[in-house]
């Protein structure tokens, strides 16, 4: 009967977890955030900080999810005056990308399934990922790493499961995403990083047409930082080592945040 399993009624975060949460304060105010959009209660921090604890046993590299959902109900879509939130807060083993990745950069695959407009949404990262699910069926080949996913518009927004960045010169675009998308942390961490590298952000629409035309593109999320884009579907881009530097100084501010 949880509205979350029902309904999709709910959100969740996932990071990195290696004797402490990477980013915990930017995760955490953006659960809170979420949470707020749908206007259900949210988990304190240190609530959540003693599920990891308890989870993590130890320093290990790990990934933490947390979902939090409205809880129980009886069977309609209208909210119980009062709902008790669920918690689940789950661990599982850090995924392992190929060096090439890192190295080389990633290969795209440009997905016909198209993001919803629906600015009510927009930014929180809910339960009902069914667009996400669809397009990840498009491609079964293993040299592609994600998905590229554009509106009913045609407008650039984000991979299935990680935003993105296109250069410009000495100006980085990402997608804006008042009308579709998820507001990814690591997403920003690089908008707050970009002057360490001289380059100034701007968000704004993104076309798919302007994103070929890009100095370089980047795909970036929580768990393998930042990738380095060197193809999309027939299109190709040159060599180019910005997602390398954004990797570097991520890595510097966690190692002073440690």
């Amino acid at each position: 009967m949880d509205r979350g399993l029902a309904y999709g009624d709910g959100v969740f975060r996932t990071l990195q977890h290696n004797g402490y949460p990477y980013c915990w304060g930017m995760h955490y105010h953006r659960l809170e955030a979420d949470c707020n959009a749908l206007g259900i209660v949210c988990p304190s921090a240190d609530t959540l900080l003693d599920d990891m604890e308890r989870l993590q046993g130890g320093k290990q590299n790990s990934v933490i999810k947390i979902i939090v959902t409205r809880g129980e109900s009886l069977r309609s879509y209208a909210v119980p005056p009062l709902a008790q939130p669920t918690r689940i807060v789950i661990k599982t083993a850090m995924p392992q990308y190929p060096d090439s990745y890192f190295q080389e950069g990633v290969a795209l695959h440009l997905c016909e399934t198209r993001l919803a407009r629906q600015p009510r949404l927009a930014g929180v990262k809910h339960l009902n990922r069914l667009e996400n699910v669809l397009a990840r069926m498009e491609w079964t080949d293993h040299q592609i790493a994600d998905g590229l996913m554009i509106d009913e518009n045609g407008d650039v927004i984000e991979c299935t499961s990680a935003n993105l960045f296109a250069r410009f010169g000495e100006v980085m675009v990402t997608p804006d995403l008042s009308a579709s998308g998820v507001l990814g942390v690591t997403r920003e961490r690089l908008i707050q990083l970009a002057p360490k590298l001289d380059y100034s952000v701007a968000v704004k629409r993104l076309r798919l047409s302007e994103l070929m035309n890009a100095d370089e593109v980047l795909i970036c999320n929580s768990l393998f930082g930042v990738w380095q884009v060197r193809q999309l579907s027939s299109h190709s881009w040159k060599a180019g080592n910005l997602a390398a530097q954004f990797r570097e100084l991520l890595r510097e501010q966690d190692a002073i945040s440690a």
